[in-house]
């Protein structure tokens, strides 16, 4: 398995690296700045331009906190 990012410190460049979030690294560092970090990887569906459109691929390259 490939190491998964973390959401909560991955840059603008490290999440637009994820096929299916190329595009998107800005918006999430975003939204994480102005609600203070995700605490689930699911909370990526509230970005805006994300709804709907995360896949488990997509959530499976996340994480949130260590592991």
């Amino acid at each position: 398995m490939e190491k998964q990012i973390d959401l909560n410190i991955a840059d603008k460049d490290a999440l637009d690296g994820i096929e299916g979030l190329r595009g998107h690294g800005h918006e999430i560092v975003r939204y994480r700045e102005e609600r203070g970090g995700f605490t689930r990887v699911e909370q990526l569906e509230e970005v805006p331009g994300l709804t709907g459109k995360v896949s488990e691929d997509i959530r499976s390259a996340l994480r949130v906190g260590s592991r």
